[in-house]
């Protein structure tokens, strides 16, 4: 490994890469500091900090805290994402975004196009939303708004709309010009940004006697297996063997070789999660407006680490597993392209026994996906509300997180491998990625 980062200062457009990387994720980490104009900050960071079990603190964790300071990027690169996915669920329902979408590179910059146009759009929604939210909101004796009404309404829906734009921007410069995937370094960086204060947060309770070191040890232990957990279950695939005909052309020969088609264990990633924290979220935020009763209890009910919470996210999970999956791969397709090409699964017959085949082998690993990511997300309100853990450690993040540096890093390598330098590991392969 450490071949591998001496090599890098070997290869000059990687080195480019990087620093142009670092330079726009400076950018986007200095923006977070600017507030937007009209907004009592200091105010309005004490009511975000009773926010964390909300809608609002799952979208200031994905901000990397730029929602509570309510700066410019306050709407982060959520809008993005969401639209995205839109666009995606779209393709499978709208027969002219499906044939859009197989039309190459053409269609493709299209289909990215109508994305930024979304994004827009849910910019527009979601700061209106945000504004007319604020003017509701008190702290102390007044208002965080410092001067509520239109004028406040529409610059607020201009500079986080702008924000929004700016950072998708940023994400596909990052995209084009460094290394890595733009929108997921930013959100990585968001993320990544909160893990120094909880590291403190640790070490101060060791410090004071709060928490013994044996403990402190536990958790480091614990927090390495998680993160070695996700890494496996992340890179792990069924293999289904594939052989190709042979076919005679004149006098040349083709086909006749044998591989195998990949079926990722988590087809689904990290957009299973993401919804169902969406969907339980919202009582709780709801609650926060409307003062009653009724909301309270359900508020409570729905409190993340209560036991209805738990089992309605865990029940989400894994629907949001399997449903993704069926919108995200189709096995009717990948069967109908082996026929193209000559291929078949060896026993299995060519076309829609093929295809039932490879959908009954996705459904049983979807099942082991969907109870991996179950674990991983259920496992902060475990530490928190059982060992009394002083940060939130896994969930949607911590995914985030180690899939993006995976995906970093196989871009790393795969330059240096290139041009004939060793890797990070040995023989400049990363496991799962043979064969």
């Amino acid at each position: 490994m450490l071949n591998g980062f001496q090599n890098i200062t070997r290869v000059p457009e990687l080195k480019r890469r990087l620093l142009i990387t670092g330079l726009l994720l400076i950018v986007y980490r200095i923006g977070i500091h600017v507030p937007t104009p009209g907004i009592d900050t200091k105010a309005l960071a004490s009511v975000f900090a009773n926010q964390a079990g909300t809608l609002f603190g799952m979208i200031d964790m994905f901000s990397g805290g730029a929602l509570s300071r309510f700066s410019i990027f306050t709407l982060g690169i959520m809008p993005y994402i969401s639209s995205s996915i839109i666009l995606q669920l779209l393709t499978v329902v709208v027969p002219q975004l499906e044939k859009l979408s197989k039309e190459g590179d053409l269609g493709r910059k299209k289909i990215t196009q109508y994305t930024r146009y979304g994004t827009v759009v849910l910019s527009v929604i979601q700061g209106f939303g945000i504004a007319v939210g604020l003017e509701s909101v008190t702290a102390g004796s007044g208002s965080v708004v410092f001067n509520p009404g239109w004028g406040f309404r529409i610059m607020t829906v201009l500079t986080l709309t702008s924000g929004t734009a700016f950072l998708m921007w940023l994400g596909e410069q990052i995209t084009e010009r460094g290394i890595g995937n733009g929108i997921s370094l930013i959100i990585f960086a968001g993320i990544v940004a909160r893990f120094p204060s909880g590291l403190v947060r640790t070490i101060t309770l060791i410090r004071t006697g709060e928490m013994n070191l044996f403990s402190g040890l536990f958790l480091l232990a614990l927090m390495i297996l998680v993160v070695g957990a996700i890494i496996y279950f992340e890179r792990a695939h069924r293999r289904i063997p594939v052989q190709y005909a042979r076919r005679i052309v004149g006098r040349k020969v083709y086909g006749g070789q044998s591989t195998h088609l990949p079926l990722k264990v988590n087809t689904a990633g990290v957009i299973p999660p993401i919804f169902a924290s969406s969907i339980l979220l919202f009582p709780a935020t709801i609650a926060n407006f409307a003062k009653n009763p009724v909301t309270e209890k359900i508020s409570q009910m729905m409190n993340p680490g209560s036991l209805v919470y738990e089992i309605l996210f865990v029940g989400f999970i894994i629907f949001f597993c399997y449903f993704y999956t069926a919108v995200s791969f189709n096995p009717v397709d990948v069967a109908d392209n082996m026929k193209k090409y000559g291929g078949f699964v060896p026993g299995i017959r060519p076309g829609k026994k093929t295809a039932e085949y490879i959908d009954r082998i996705l459904t049983r690993i979807t099942l082991g996906g969907a109870i991996y990511l179950c674990v991983i997300c259920v496992l902060p309100s475990i530490l928190i509300a059982r060992f009394n853990v002083p940060f939130y450690f896994g969930g949607t993040g911590l995914l985030i997180v180690v899939g993006v540096a995976m995906d970093t890093i196989q871009q790393i390598e795969s330059h240096l491998i290139t041009r004939h330098y060793e890797g990070f590991l040995k023989k400049g392969q990363m496991k799962g990625r043979r064969g």
